[in-house]
């Protein structure tokens, strides 16, 4: 599972005027979000609640102050944000959502307006990714591996920057996968295998009978090629078209010496030929992503889930399988009902071989304090072994 990303063509610009003087440089968003069109400078005696009160209405803060103290301002912001997320005591209680999807729908919308308000805290990066502020850390090396090498300067989020330097941590120390008794490194906008439950599955299911071929389509970080080729598969092609997944799961299959048994294709969907086990890890909820990184959780209109059922039969080698890692957290919610699922996968001409379920384990399942925790809690992943009918 992977996070498709996509960049314009044409570089966005941010305009600003300091000391009487009218600034411009290029504006960097992963998110995708337009430069915001009015800014002002900020530095440490920038007051946290004035600073708050400018980001809710648009206002960008252009940093020109310690580094440290720029994350302990994004740090009271956050607080703030969260805080108004949350009724006063004197206040009525916030009706309750009529429906899960609802719900869902609420939770994003809120979770987007707190994005949106902390991404009003911008730095300057010059030449080299060089940060010009006091107590700046060194960021070349995360921003070369997220951006590319040899950026231009420009000005980006605080919040983004702090996305890329976990990011960094993530691929630098790796991700344990108890099925490989290896890590996995994710890079910078690659879906990280944290939810092991879902690479357990395919580490269990049964392999068909012919084990000379497998598709892995949407590679993402190359965790399932990889637990493929180490059950016995002699050959893998793993399929996506994200360079940067792409990338992470080369870089991956080579750390794994896996190199001579997977292959990686710049495909949507599907490589050329059939194949006798096909496996597809889809975006589990049906909804528009607002970020790079959501591609790997949101699959608009269920694209990628619908692509992958129609396309199958068309892909299997005689008496072949298909697995579809899926959750039912859409159902849960609303956002896509069990029936519909079904249809699809009949109107496919595929029939059920089998349903292998395991309940997440992740901490938010059992976090009763998320606004979708009942839809969490009753969450289960599952893989279903799908033939030709």
């Amino acid at each position: 599972m992977s996070a498709n990303t996509s960049t314009s063509p044409t570089p966005q610009q941010i305009h600003w005027e300091e000391n009487g003087v009218q600034h411009t440089a290029r504006w960097r968003s992963e998110a995708g979000m337009p430069p915001p069109k009015r800014v002002v400078i900020a530095d440490d005696r920038t007051n946290a609640d004035v600073a708050y009160r400018l980001a809710c209405e648009g206002t960008a803060l252009l940093w020109r102050g310690d580094f440290q103290n720029a994350r302990q301002l994004l740090q009271a912001l956050a607080r703030r944000a969260d805080h108004k997320s949350k009724p006063a005591k004197k206040t009525k209680p916030a009706k309750a959502p009529a429906t899960p999807t609802e719900a869902f729908h609420l939770h994003r919308q809120a979770q987007s307006q707190r994005a949106r308000t902390l991404a009003m805290l911008l730095l300057p990066f010059e030449d080299g990714y060089t940060l010009p502020l006091r107590r700046a850390p060194d960021v070349q090396l995360a921003c070369n591996e997220a951006y590319g090498r040899f950026e231009e300067p420009f000005v980006a989020s605080l919040r983004e920057l702090l996305g890329v330097i976990g990011a960094h941590e993530w691929r630098r120390t790796g991700v344990e996968i108890p099925a490989l008794g290896a890590r996995i490194h994710p890079y910078y906008g690659v879906f990280s295998p944290v939810r092991g439950e879902y690479v357990q599955l395919v580490a269990e299911a049964p392999l068909p009978q012919d084990t000379s071929l497998a598709f892995d389509i949407g590679v993402g970080t190359g965790v399932l090629s990889a637990v493929l080729a180490q059950r016995g598969i002699k050959r893998v092609i793993g399929t996506d078209q994200d360079p940067r997944a792409l990338s992470c799961a080369r870089e991956n299959i080579t750390r794994l010496e896996l190199e001579q048994r997977i292959e990686l294709k710049v495909a949507d969907l599907f490589p050329e030929g059939r194949a006798p086990l096909i496996v597809c890890n889809p975006p589990w909820v049906p909804a528009r992503p607002s970020s790079a990184i959501e591609h790997a959780v949101y699959d608009p209109e269920s694209r990628m889930l619908r692509g992958f059922l129609s396309g199958l039969t068309d892909h299997l080698a005689p008496r072949g399988e298909g697995w579809l890692i899926l959750s039912d957290l859409a159902e849960h919610l609303g956002l896509r009902p069990r029936a519909e699922l079904l249809a699809w996968i009949e109107t496919a001409g595929l029939k059920v071989v089998d349903r292998i379920d395991v309940r997440p384990t992740h901490p938010r399942a059992a976090d009763a304090s998320d606004p979708l925790h009942k839809a969490r809690a009753a969450e289960v992943t599952s893989l279903w072994r799908l033939a030709a009918a």
